[in-house]
Order: C-alpha cells, then structure tokens, then sequence
C-alpha cells in the first residue's frame, strides 16, 4: 500500500509551494516506507509514499500517461485484484501498457472510461486523478471503504490525503474541533460517522464516492450502494454460492511480487482464508503458506470465558497450522509495551482509537514486518454474515440505538457538565443513529424481524465495521505492512446482503450459511467452532498500569483532558476493579480500555495542540 497527498489550487503558483506538498507528503513516510515521488503543475501538486508490492520498476508514482494529447497523472493507494481482466479489455480497445503494475491500468481505465473507471474495479483503493485538458481532479475510494481518504475544501482549492496528518501538515489548515467533533470523541468515539474528519472543515471521501474538483467547484457521487432485492436462490445454491466468491476472493488476493503470509486465530475466518491460501500457494509451486498468531504474556494464567470470548484461541491455531502444514509464528507481546504504545496508537489514527485493541496490532503487525510486507486477514466476516452476539440478542435487537454503544449513560457520567450540556450527548447518538436508519435500502414488503435484521447489517457495515477497518489500516501502516481483507470483496458483501436471516444461520448456526460453505475445506472441529474475537490481554499489570497512567493525568493541573471530564467522577471509577462491568464500546473495550482512552483523549490533545471552537 502507499500514502497520497495533494494539493490543488486555482490561485496559487503549485511550483512554488513545493515544499509544503513534500511535507505532506513525508507526514506519510510509515505508509510508503520504500520510495518517494512529486509531481507538480501550475494548479496542482501531488505527493506519493510508497510500499513496493508489485512491479517494483514499473509502478513508480506519481505516475504520468498521455493520451490523444492529454496528459494524466495518478497518485494511488491500494491493490486491484483484476488487474489482468482489465488489461486484457483495455489492450483489445488499442491501449498499450509500459508496465505490469496495477497503477498504470488504473489510470488507462480513467482514460477510457472517465468517472465511470470505479465501476470496473475490483480492490482495495483511494486515489486521485489530475485531468489535464479538463482541469479536474478526480478523487476516489473503494466501495467499502478499506482505504482511507480525507479532504477539505477552501475556497479556490482542495487538500487531500490518505490520513489527516497529511492534512494536518499543510499550514493553513489547524488542528481544531467544534462541538460535533467533540460529540465524534465523546459520544461515538472510537468510531466516526461516515464522511465525518472530526476536525473542522476536514471531511472523509465515503465509502463507494467519488468527487471531481474543477473550476466549477466541487461535485460528490456516490457510484456504488448496497441494494435490497429478493434472494431467490435456494439453500444448496446459496451455499455453492458463498464457497464460489468466497474462494475466488481469497486466490485474487493473493497476487503480489513480494511473499505473503496470513494472520491465523485459529478461528472460523482465518482458518479458511489459511486453508485456501496454504492450497493456492501450494499449487502455484509458492511453497509452504507462513502464519501468524498473537497473545500476551500472562493470558494462559489470566483467562477468563465469557460470553464474546468462550476460549483461548492457541490450541486451535496450532491444530489448524498442524493440519494444513503451515509454518506457524507466534507472537507474545508485552503488556508494559500495549500501554506504552498507547500515543503511538494516536499517531496512526490522527485521533483517540481502540486503546490496546490498537497498540497490541500495531505490535502484531511490527513484528509479521520483520518478514512479510503482506498479510491477509479474516476480518470482517462477523459484520457480513452476522456473527457477533448482538445479532442474536434480543435486548440488543430492541435497543434503540447503536448495539455497541447502548450504555450511553456511563459515559455521560463521566463528562464535564458544561461539555455535557454543549453536546447534548443523548440527542447527538439519537440522531447519528436515526441518519443511519434513513439510510437503509429497504426491501418492499419486508417488516418485523427481517427489516430489523436489515437494518441491523446495514449498522454493522457502514457504522461498526469502518472502525475495525481504520484500524486494520492505520495499525499496520504504521509499520509499512499491508493487511488484505478478503471477506470485504464487494461481490460477496452484495450477495450475502440478501440471503435471508433465517438463511445466514443456516442449521441453526451463527453464520451457518458460511460454516456450510466452508465443508471439506476445514476440520470439523474448527468449522464449527463458536466465534473468538481478537485476543485481548487480561493480565492486571495491565490495568494496573493504564489506572496508574489515568491517575498521574488527573493530578496534573494543566492537562488538557481535564476541562472535559467529571475528574471526581472518573478518580472513583479508578479505585474499581478491573473486572468491573462498563463496557465502553463494542466487544472488548471493557474498563481498562475506557482509562486508556482517556489517556488516548488526553495525549491527541497534547500532541496534535487540539483547539476547541
């Protein structure tokens, strides 16, 4: 993968803001750690950082095609997964290609195709298109979103780049919030409302979007939705179905020029993703298939089951390494370290995120860096098909809210009062969440409980997963490893989005549909194991550790975090026990990741010089 920037601008000279555009540009040095690339006109400067995959000669960016006497220019982050399909179609409509990278037949697709190009993608991707006959940029993202990509606009010109630093580099453009990013932090945090950059006047290119920025201004599209219809296909096609795109997906993303491996839990989802990839390597006369793995010191003393994690995940992830004769890698992280690295988790994602959620795949991922450039990943799957616990609890189905975030009033609690009363913390979730149900693509004549399992998917998928997905993103950019999800194919996700509830637990099981599709790929012990999320600690170093940090926080008079917080509040949430019942969001945010939030919150504060409108 790579870092993008740019800089367009109808009033200022671009050859002479050199300087500031490579700034930007620099801020992203961790996302493309192999090489660097300018480009600049008149109008527009473009900067690119990156991490070399495939066709290291030929796939330097930015990068420039003439056609017909226009001149195109790309910046691109991401990996097309029908790279071939493409130049083939393009090479029989007379377009002849210098390089076998996947940024040149990209580009050639604008050439032909326009605004159009996003439509004939398959992959991972952000990106922006300089247009020179027409004056216009054209920024793009993926349909779901894997790749990130901010933007603002000021009068005469448009900024954009893969991260908010990039942004944040450029120095007219501050690191300030007014109350709705307040209510992003407090309220919805560590998750975002689509399109929303939590700083003022920044703004995220949504999932499946496209903008084209010319001297007529800035126009939005939305070029790929999910769509409500009749599932129509029985059970038995279903199941071939699922098997057919899921297996495909996985072969596609396997395409690299540098060796790739895949991050193993020994879980539902990982486990087959292993199984294909360890089978298509194989064939491919690529050798044995690399995994990994990760745990923390103290876990096997300090486990305990509950209902989102019944077991510990290393017996599995050695029987299925075992069994599909993988070369297995354990990683044990250190707990001093996940609290350590707490500000560098703030760093990746420009903002407060998942605590050790975070930090612990930052350090995942540092250490899968040593050797591999290329990971793939299972997540995801729980989102598409419906395997997380609030899909199947009734309390949480009747909720009225966002599932993960349905203990809105213990957060309350521990905000300053005047900051509670300029939010209106109860009122700002209310609408964030009724602008979600708008949202919806409903199905004629569906109601009860399948128009509420609809609804409950779209959630997921625009709301929780984006989350999961910053922070597969900016965790393992932050070492220059690429992580690859394949259950985010858009073809599957379109697919399974229809196949009724009732359906997706096929045999009456979580995610049914898939376990039956994934027959005689696993064991059956595996295939049929109950879902694990990804291992957190529970060592009380720990929590002792993030408490004492919190502490040191609120006896020091001058941070920042303490004009927003009920101090006494949150001091005697600090003599509670780690095992004390507050989930702050999601799975597995519990208490100590709630104190390391806040240590998050105050560190953004500190570190990015954060003003508050």
């Amino acid at each position: 993968m790579c870092g993008i920037a740019g800089w367009i601008d109808w009033k200022v000279n671009m050859n002479q803001q050199r300087s500031i555009v490579e700034e930007m540009g620099k801020t992203l040095e961790c996302r493309g750690p192999d090489e660097k690339g300018a480009w600049f006109t008149e109008n527009v400067g473009f900067a690119h950082r990156r991490l070399i995959v495939i066709d290291p000669e030929g796939g330097k960016q930015p990068m420039i095609k003439k056609h017909q006497g226009n001149t195109y220019v790309i910046t691109y982050n991401g990996e097309l997964y029908n790279t071939q399909e493409l130049r083939r179609r393009l090479k029989t409509k007379g377009y002849e290609f210098n390089s076998h990278s996947d940024t040149e037949v990209l580009l050639t697709s604008y050439i032909e195709w326009g605004e159009e190009c996003v439509k004939h993608l398959n992959g991972i991707f952000a990106f922006g298109i300089w247009d020179q006959k027409r004056e216009s940029l054209y920024l793009a993202r993926d349909r779901i979103g894997v790749k990130p990509l901010f933007y603002t606009q000021q009068q005469d010109r448009l900024i954009f780049g893969s991260e908010l630093k990039a942004l944040l580099a450029h120095p007219d453009i501050e690191a300030e919030i007014d109350t709705d990013g307040l209510g992003q932090i407090f309220v919805m945090g560590p998750a975002r409302t689509p399109g929303n950059g939590v700083f003022c006047g920044i703004d995220e290119v949504k999932p499946g979007h496209y903008l084209v920025y010319d001297r007529d201004g800035l126009r939005k599209c939305q070029y790929w939705n999910l769509e409500s219809k009749q599932h129509t296909d029985t059970a038995e096609e279903t199941v071939h179905r699922v098997r057919e795109l899921f297996v495909d997906t996985v072969e596609r993303q396997l395409v690299s020029d540098v060796p790739i491996c895949t991050l193993l839990s020994g879980g539902l989802d990982s486990s087959a993703i292993t199984a294909v990839a360890s089978k298509a390597l194989q064939e491919a006369g690529k050798g044995q298939l690399h995994t990994y793995s990760v745990d923390y010191e103290g876990n096997d003393e300090h486990f305990e089951s509950n209902e989102f994690q019944p077991d510990a995940d290393n017996v599995w992830v050695e029987r299925v390494s075992n069994y599909l004769g993988t070369k297995h890698h354990s990683v044990i992280l250190d707990n001093s370290r996940l609290a350590e690295m707490l500000p560098a988790g703030v760093t990746a994602r420009d903002l407060p995120g998942m605590a050790d959620i975070d930090t612990s795949l930052y350090l995942f991922s540092r250490a899968i860096k040593e050797d591999f450039t290329v990971a793939v990943s299972g997540e995801c799957a729980d989102e598409i098909f419906g395997g997380y616990p609030w899909y199947h609890r009734e309390e949480a189905l009747q909720a009225d809210t966002f599932p993960w975030s349905r203990n809105l009033e213990d957060r309350v609690r521990l905000l300053d009062n005047n900051l509670a009363a300029r939010i209106k913390p109860q009122e700002y979730m209310q609408a964030k969440y009724q602008q979600a149900l708008e949202e919806v693509p409903r199905l004629p004549g569906e109601e009860g409980k399948n128009a509420r399992m609809r609804e409950m998917f779209y959630l997921n998928l625009t709301r929780w997963m984006p989350t999961l997905l910053d922070r597969k993103d900016r965790m393992s950019m932050l070492t220059g490893l690429e992580i690859r999800v394949p259950f985010c194919d858009h073809r599957l996700v379109e697919y399974v989005w229809n196949i009724p509830w009732s359906m997706k637990n096929y045999g009456g099981n979580r995610k049914g549909i898939l376990r039956e599709a994934l027959k005689g790929i696993l064991p059956e012990d595996v295939r049929l194991r109950p879902k694990n999320p990804y291992p957190k600690t529970f060592n009380p170093d720990y929590f002792a550790a993030v408490r004492d940090w919190l502490l040191e926080i609120l006896d020091t008079p001058n941070a920042p975090l303490l004009e927003l917080i009920d101090v006494a509040a949150v001091r005697k949430l600090t003599k509670a026990d780690q095992d004390f019942d507050i989930p702050w969001f999601g799975q597995l945010m519990r208490l100590p990741q709630l104190f390391a939030y806040l240590i998050q919150v105050n560190t953004w504060l500190e570190e990015y010089n954060v003003s508050i409108k």
